[in-house]
């Protein structure tokens, strides 16, 4: 990644939710998914080299907001990002996000971006990359059990890079998955909509689970769960919230982004701490195994890792070359002098 040159140092490129838009429909969302999966594997591949520690979160009643850092000796990269279930009853997104990388060498930020459309399509690649690795060979079938607003792209990114041909979709709320249905249509998919998460699952060779709620639920009990199948679990993201039976996790070889964060977050809060589970980026570099037999249960207990956030954000930047689909926002001092900021301050009078 190249750092800023000394005339820009006082401008930030910065890409707002209409220039990321535009960025994705410009590249096409399968091929912008496809791509953002391999900067995210790549970025697992060299997984060694980040920082890496458990977001910093506060919580509340309502929901959660959280700081996601991470760097790779050269860049930093951070994602502030909030979760919130119930924003949606007065018309507010469930999650929003913004992110920033810097320069190492000199601390200044070289790019500001928008990350709620941004988090979806790397969250979604980053299942979908993981599929790749861990679903049942010539997979083709996905059930996906959470309608709401993530769920076309995970259903996009498994068509992409896995080749998933046929999507069941089940939800709560039938409004969910008719919006699904709808956004999915003329998408070289076939879809069913589904009334139970029961029939969801029936023919499915990879199951997603994708749901909101803050609190330990059931969204997949033992017996729902047949030999063979790939398990995306991505709704259980912070502590209390969960979505499988701990019966399942027993029975299944489980795959991890980072241990420390998802023994906190993820579905195997409910297993000790001991648990046995194998990180991804082992997986992706060969030294671990993944699937091993048609019969094995494989699941990832996905909750969002910093590493993929800063991904992302070396993907858009590197996407931005050439291109004008940015604003360069003054939001650095400048003085002439670099010790004197007040005489800078000074000059506004």
């Amino acid at each position: 990644m190249t750092a800023p040159t000394p005339s820009k140092l006082a401008y930030v490129p910065f890409v707002s939710v209409d220039n990321m838009m535009k960025l994705i429909w410009r590249t096409g969302i399968e091929e912008t998914l496809k791509e953002l999966a391999g900067y995210v594997e790549d970025d697992f591949r060299r997984w060694e080299l980040f920082d890496k520690t458990p977001r910093v979160a506060s919580h509340s009643a309502e929901g959660v907001i959280e700081l996601m850092p991470t760097s790779d000796g050269e860049v930093y990269g951070f994602k502030y990002v909030n979760g919130h279930p119930s924003n949606t009853k007065t018309g507010l997104q469930t999650v929003t996000a913004f992110g920033l990388l810097a320069d190492v060498a000199s601390g200044y930020p070289v790019l500001l971006s928008e990350m709620t459309v941004l988090t979806a399509l790397r969250t979604a690649a980053t299942s979908a990359m993981v599929a790749k690795h861990l679903a049942p060979k010539g997979a083709k079938t996905l059930a996906l059990i959470g309608n709401g607003a993530q769920s076309e792209f995970q259903a996009l990114a498994m068509k992409a890079i896995v080749g998933i041909e046929h999507i069941r979709l089940y939800d709560i709320d039938a409004a969910a998955t008719d919006k699904a249905m709808r956004n999915l249509a003329n998408k070289g998919v076939t879809l069913t909509a589904c009334k139970t998460p029961e029939e969801a699952i029936e023919g499915a060779h990879i199951i997603t689970t994708c749901t909101a709620d803050k609190q330990y639920a059931t969204i997949l009990t033992d017996n729902m769960v047949g030999a063979g199948v790939h398990i995306n679990a991505i709704g259980g993201d912070c502590p209390g919230k969960t979505e499988l039976h701990k019966d399942i996790l027993t029975r299944s070889d489980v795959f991890v982004e980072y241990p420390p964060q998802t023994r906190i977050e993820g579905d195997i809060q409910q297993m000790p701490e001991d648990f046995p589970v194998t990180e991804m980026w082992e997986v992706i570099n060969g030294t671990a195994k993944g699937r091993t037999d048609d019969r094995q249960i494989t699941l990832f207990d996905g909750v969002g890792f910093a590493i993929e956030d800063f991904s992302a954000l070396r993907y858009v930047k590197d996407k931005l070359q050439g291109t004008d689909l940015y604003e360069e926002l003054d939001m650095l001092a400048d003085p002439d002098d670099p010790r004197d900021l007040f005489g800078m301050v000074q000059r506004a009078k």
